[in-house]
């Protein structure tokens, strides 16, 4: 039975050896021309309009003089909008399904991530507005259904997705996968903070949101698996040792020190050591962001005072087990621990990983534990890190050795004040899109035609995010 991973894989190689073959050659001659035509699709047939973020797109478009960089942007900005909205109306509110791109299905996750550019845009236009309270509903919807998922299905009779067809787990109808990822359950408290904080509208945290955010509170407390393992299992027959769990579908054997256990990583991989030290400092970040919402909509301070409680609790675990010394002294981030002392130094390309920390308010960016992280993520003691004749940067285990992920270089960028080091990022993102107009999940460090997936819209629009950075903070290297 085919993984997600095999399928990714699949769908790369089809884009650039099948369907793209013929038209590469023409849309990578048409990158040294000086008109580029845009890839987004007609306006009729486009899933979701906001007039607000075409004039955004607009405005900032104008300050790009690159016309490649601008290109790359009208493309890549609005393509959650474009082609991944499936609004309407569920039981009378609003209610949005928002998939990935290549697979018909909602990552609480990437959902969240691939709207994360709107939201300062909320007050500008009622029916953008509408269609993130859809979301934040519909994710409220999943929690409630099984907190343990990352993926979930249009509805129970879908199909189900062919990778989890043999997964020995609870599987609910509805449910797309069930790897337990700790960020799957930060990233709608983000979007959801997010939203309260850029439009003021307490509309979409009814009774059945509550709801889900006790969920998962419970499920954060279930993982800390202080007194029992919890009731979380997962196997999948597979020759890919990162798509199962060991010992009975529980992970790893660990010490339990505080830390939240995470069974997987943000790439869908199964962790080494399960206490993963960036999701953990995202649950402290969420845990107060929830605090801060249950004080003030919902004057709930005894719920506020538990979220507030349990994250500083996993802070403080994380601080004490999550941290190593290099030869120097100087303490920076692991990647995971056991609790038993062992500790485990990557970065991987997925938000959240190391990069991403002070992206994600895990910290300050001028942190100096941060700063160190981030040093050493982008180089050879990363044994993903790559340095090759079109790029730099992170990659993943998810697609194997050699590969940059375009997420990474643009979390590189947004966590950089260096105008030399974001331009290089600037004209690597440029040079590595194989003609196509639009970022790819990850790239040949050598061949950037070599790429998986030629429509993943949570990386277009964290691109779209990252130029709307530079225009606020550097327009300069716009200009």
């Amino acid at each position: 039975m085919p993984t997600r991973r095999d399928v990714l894989h699949l769908l790369g190689a089809g884009a650039s050896a099948g369907l793209l073959a013929s038209a590469l050659p023409a849309m990578a001659a048409s990158s040294s021309a000086t008109a580029f035509t845009s890839h987004r699709p007609p306006v009729a047939q486009r899933n979701f309009t906001s007039q607000a973020v075409e004039r955004q797109l607009r405005k900032t478009k104008a300050q790009i003089a690159d016309p490649e960089l601008a290109w790359l942007f009208e493309n890549c900005y609005p393509n959650t909008l474009d082609t991944t909205i499936e609004a309407g109306t569920r039981d009378g509110k609003p209610d949005t399904f928002v998939i990935t791109g290549d697979i018909h299905a909602l990552w609480l996750r990437d959902s969240s991530a691939q709207v994360q550019p709107y939201l300062p845009l909320l007050r500008e236009d009622a029916a953008l507005r509408r269609m993130v309270h859809g979301l934040i509903r519909r994710q409220a919807a999943c929690i409630r259904l099984d907190p343990y998922a990352n993926a979930f299905l249009p509805d129970g009779t879908s199909q189900r997705l062919k990778w989890s067809l043999n997964d020995i787990t609870e599987m609910k109808p509805g449910v797309g996968e069930r790897k337990w990822e700790i960020d799957s359950l930060c990233y709608p408290i983000r979007l959801a903070h997010g939203y309260w904080k850029a439009s003021g509208d307490t509309a979409p945290f009814d009774d059945d949101w509550r709801a889900a955010m006790h969920t998962v509170v419970k499920t954060f407390r279930e993982q800390q698996r202080l007194h029992d393992r919890g009731p979380y299992t997962f196997q999948r027959p597979s020759p890919l040792a990162t798509e199962t769990l060991v010992l009975e579908g529980y992970g790893q054997p660990t010490r339990p020190n505080g830390m939240i256990h995470s069974m997987f990583r943000p790439s869908d991989d199964a962790c080494v050591y399960p206490l993963f030290v960036p999701a953990n400092l995202f649950a402290v970040t969420s845990l107060r962001q929830l605090a801060a919402m249950s004080a003030a909509i919902h004057h709930d301070a005894d719920f506020a005072g538990e979220c507030t409680a349990l994250g500083d609790q996993v802070e403080a675990a994380t601080r004490q087990f999550g941290q190593m010394r290099d030869a120097d002294g100087q303490a920076f981030w692991a990647f995971e621990v056991d609790g038993f002392g062992n500790q485990l130094f990557i970065d991987d390309a997925n938000a959240p990983g190391l990069l991403s920390l002070a992206y994600l308010d895990c910290c300050d960016r001028e942190d100096p534990v941060f700063r160190r992280t981030r040093d050493l993520a982008w180089s050879p003691r990363n044994p993903y890190f790559c340095a090759g004749r079109a790029a730099s940067g992170v990659g993943s285990p998810h697609t194997g050795m050699g590969t940059i992920w375009p997420m990474a270089i643009v979390q590189y960028a947004m966590t950089s004040d260096d105008d030399a080091q974001i331009r290089q990022c600037l004209q690597w993102l440029k040079t590595t899109h194989a003609g196509t107009g639009f970022m790819h999940e990850a790239f040949n460090q050598d061949d950037p035609s070599s790429f998986t997936r030629d429509w993943f819209a949570w990386a277009n629009t964290l691109f779209g995010e990252l130029i709307l950075d530079l225009a606020a903070r550097k327009p300069q290297l716009l200009r």
